[in-house]
């Protein structure tokens, strides 16, 4: 019993040493294995699965993106690792896939496409006026994750067009590769959906606006005010984001005088005191700029 044993013992090595030799007449599977920081003795025991690994090799040289991704798992690429006496075959993300990941790091709501792609690397430097924003962007990723230094976000105002919310969402998309959470919300469309649900504090858009590590709400001041927007939610949302210290953001075509006056004036009158207090916490939230540049949506 115990020589019949050695004997398939001794038949499925032989068979596991040919498979493998076999394999290695391939010049891409040769120059795969040697590249692993793995024995061959090891390696030998896995021949098929690392066949598998140098097939998905050849066909990610020639892919052109995500789309056309050919692999049963899209996006991932399977890849070897040794634990303690054995081979782990896992699925890793390609060079396609992480440039994508990022984006899961960013809650959007009502966001169009081109803003969930800013990049920084595509802002506009060719204007002067943008220097000490851009220096502001600069400190804000480079001491995020400083104790010792208060994240303030930003108030950002200026006319239409000059690509206040590229600014902002490109500076999330970037703290979102550094692996920080955020939520981007179009503050109108934001307020209509909150409107038109019942029991608002629920509401998953509500809740991200309320406790996302960082939060940008875009085109404040577009919105119709009334008392309920202005105090249950915009009011509370900044309350909890001021006790918590969360850098928040904004985007206004409005300076904080003129929104200030839009917050006073609502369906029950002017209300000039509440308007105040809701200038009092973005102040405490954000340093104020505004960008002074030409239309580059003409």
């Amino acid at each position: 019993m115990e020589e019949l044993k050695n004997m398939l013992n001794s038949k499925k090595k032989f068979n596991l040493d040919d498979n493998y030799h076999k394999a290695f007449k391939d010049k891409d599977f040769a120059n795969y294995v040697r590249s692993l920081p793995i024995d061959e003795k090891t390696l030998i025991k896995y021949t098929s699965s690392l066949q598998d690994c140098v097939n998905e090799r050849k066909q990610c040289a020639k892919c052109p993106g995500l789309k056309e991704c050919a692999h049963s798992v899209k996006g991932y690429v399977l890849t070897p690792n040794k634990e303690g006496k054995r081979v782990i075959f896992s699925y890793v993300a390609c060079g396609f896939k992480k440039d994508e990941m990022y984006k899961e790091n960013v809650k959007y709501f009502d966001i169009s496409r081109d803003v969930r792609d800013a990049s920084l690397k595509n802002i506009y430097k060719d204007d002067k006026s943008r220097l000490p924003l851009i220096k502001y962007i600069s400190e804000f990723i480079k001491n995020y994750d400083n104790k010792e230094i208060e994240s303030k976000g930003l108030y950002l105002t200026g006319s239409f067009g000059t690509g206040k919310t590229y600014i902002v969402s490109a500076v999330l998309n970037e703290m979102a590769k550094r692996g920080v959470k955020s939520t981007i919300i179009y503050y109108p469309e934001f307020l209509r959906d909150l409107k038109s649900s019942f029991g608002y504090n629920s509401d998953e858009k509500y809740i991200a606006a309320k406790t996302s590590p960082i939060l940008f709400l875009d085109d404040l001041g577009a919105e119709n005010c009334s008392s309920w927007s202005r105090d249950d939610i915009l009011g509370t949302i900044l309350q909890y984001r001021m006790e918590q210290h969360l850098p928040t953001f904004f985007t206004s075509n409005l300076s904080l005088k003129e929104l200030e006056e839009h917050l006073s004036n609502t369906p029950s009158g002017v209300e000039k005191v509440k308007a105040r207090r809701i200038i009092e916490r973005i102040k405490q939230l954000t340093v104020q700029m505004e960008l002074v540049s030409k239309n580059r949506r003409d």
